[in-house]
């Protein structure tokens, strides 16, 4: 897909890729003097809500920031069920996720996923592969940093010359989401402002929205707040106010 610096976006009211970090299931639990655990359960059924509504509002991508590169740090338990969770969460939802015309795609290093996992998740995506509604993805074991680096190393395995200048359309195709647009607007949930190394690459021009709501707190009408808040941004694209068409100086 075309780079956002290299090449003016198009730009509509509704955002055409959405990335979210589901940041604050921890502390929604220890709020309810319940486990962390049971957060995370929680966010499970935030996800669902917020694709349902995606797929409804018109969003063509959505890309869900669910385990981190440093989420390894973790407490061994905590991550331990995060990644049955994962398996558990693939089991169920994957043919929900095919009658409604989703389609599903996990980006990230699997290489210290269990076989169990990587098999399911391969699964899961080739029964969704032809789907032609929502691209759902979901960035697992993931950060920015890896994916810049494993892409230049597998540009460079493909035979670039190391001589050679890298210019970005070389290195595009080889990036995690090399095949989709960039985030047109990045949300955060949980109160923190920071991207945490999530798609470093790709959110160069993305509108940044970081909201106090807890992610398990997160639904249909947080997300309409977010999506208001973008349609009334100026996407300048290193531009000035003056040189955009009137009626896109803002969205709404």
């Amino acid at each position: 897909m075309p780079s956002s610096t290299q090449t003016l976006p198009t730009v509509d009211a509704v955002p055409r890729h959405i990335a979210i970090i589901m940041d604050g299931n921890g502390r929604w639990a220890k709020r309810r003097f319940l486990p962390r655990i049971a957060g995370h359960k929680r966010g499970v059924e935030a996800v669902r809500a917020t694709v349902r509504a995606c797929s409804e509002l018109g969003v063509q991508y959505l890309t869900l920031f669910a385990f981190s590169s440093e989420n390894w740090r973790r407490p061994l338990e905590e991550v331990s069920f995060l990644m049955g969770l994962f398996l558990d969460v693939l089991e169920r939802e994957v043919e929900r996720l095919h009658r409604n015309d989703i389609r599903l795609q996990v980006i990230g290093n699997r290489a210290r996923f269990s076989a169990d996992l990587v098999a399911r998740i391969e699964a899961a995506e080739a029964r969704t592969a032809n789907n032609q509604g929502l691209v759902l993805t979901v960035a697992a074991d993931y950060g920015g940093r890896w994916d810049i680096l494993h892409a230049v190393n597998q540009l460079l395995a493909a035979g670039h010359d190391p001589q050679q200048p890298v210019q970005e359309a070389d290195l595009q195709p080889y990036l995690s989401l090399g095949q989709a647009p960039e985030p047109d607007l990045f949300i955060r949930t949980g109160g923190e402002q920071r991207i945490s190394n999530f798609l470093l690459w790709q959110l160069a021009y993305a509108e940044l929205y970081f909201t106090e709501t807890l992610w398990p707190d997160f639904d249909r009408a947080a997300l309409e707040a977010a999506m208001h808040s973008y349609r009334c941004r100026e996407r300048r694209f290193g531009r000035t106010s003056e040189q955009l068409d009137p009626a896109l100086r803002r969205l709404d």
